[in-house]
């Protein structure tokens, strides 16, 4: 894309909020850790909007049952990895944006050595180190320890953070809200959120949830527990955290 191809990309969002925050936009760098139902949508959003830099972790590959809701998956991207075909989308959309990407799955933060003495590894370490100078970070995940090791490394080094809470076995995009962890009621994984980060002495973090109540799913006893999902949800928590993220750095 030739510069004058991609300020013409920025225009009608220049004219909501013109060629200064426009600038900050490109001059940022975003991480997202999970590109699955909401994590895809997140990258969409401020991949449009003009964010000029991200770093994309996600040790999954693309499933046909992820079809119903990330903007990554259809029948040709079945068996890829995701963070490979959001590179590929980031740049169909902005050729001069700069990704980075991780093919990792987030563990819990303990200090194993190998033989020689020395850290696993294993255990993330290169790539927090990577990201300290990022400008924001978005948990996407959904296990409890990776969401609170990701958090913890964000308030660790004062970098701004926002975590996507539970949308599985939910209808209702009415019922999402964007408030302080410590504000949330009725989702099940903010209980446990809450818990973790009081132990940790974590005293605020901004997160996307919704308050109605999961719904029942009936399932055949022999069939391993799954988790309801529809298309619009995840994606309309999606982009009300890029909506978040967008926000917060056009006003530094």
């Amino acid at each position: 894309m030739k510069k004058q191809d991609y300020i013409q990309f920025l225009k009608r969002t220049e004219l909501l909020i013109g060629k200064e925050k426009i600038q900050k936009l490109q001059q940022a760098k975003v991480a997202v850790f999970g590109l699955g139902g909401v994590g895809s949508y997140v990258v969409e959003g401020l991949a449009r909007s003009g964010i000029g830099s991200f770093t994309l972790i996600d040790f999954d590959k693309v499933d046909v049952t992820n079809i119903n809701r990330q903007i990554i998956a259809n029948i040709n991207t079945i068996g890829k990895y995701k963070v490979d075909i959001e590179e590929q989308r980031i740049h169909e959309i902005n050729p001069n944006a700069i990704v980075e990407k991780y093919i990792e799955f987030i563990e819990k933060e303990s200090i194993e050595l190998n033989k020689e003495g020395n850290i696993k590894e294993n255990n993330n370490i290169s790539l927090f180190n990577n990201i300290k100078n990022v400008d924001y970070i978005v948990d996407a995940v959904d296990t409890v320890s990776a969401k609170i090791r990701i958090i913890e490394f964000a308030k660790n080094n004062n970098i701004p953070v926002i975590s996507a809470l539970g949308t599985g076995n939910k209808l209702d995009p009415t019922k999402l809200k964007i408030g302080d962890i410590y504000d949330t009621s009725v989702c099940p994984l903010a209980k446990v959120m809450r818990k973790e980060l009081r132990k940790r002495n974590i005293q605020e973090l901004n997160v996307v949830y919704s308050i109605e109540e999961p719904i029942k799913i009936q399932q055949d006893i022999e069939e391993r527990k799954l988790i309801g999902s529809i298309s619009y949800l995840p994606s309309i928590a999606g982009l009300m955290i890029s909506y978040k993220v967008i926000n917060d750095i056009v006003k530094k």
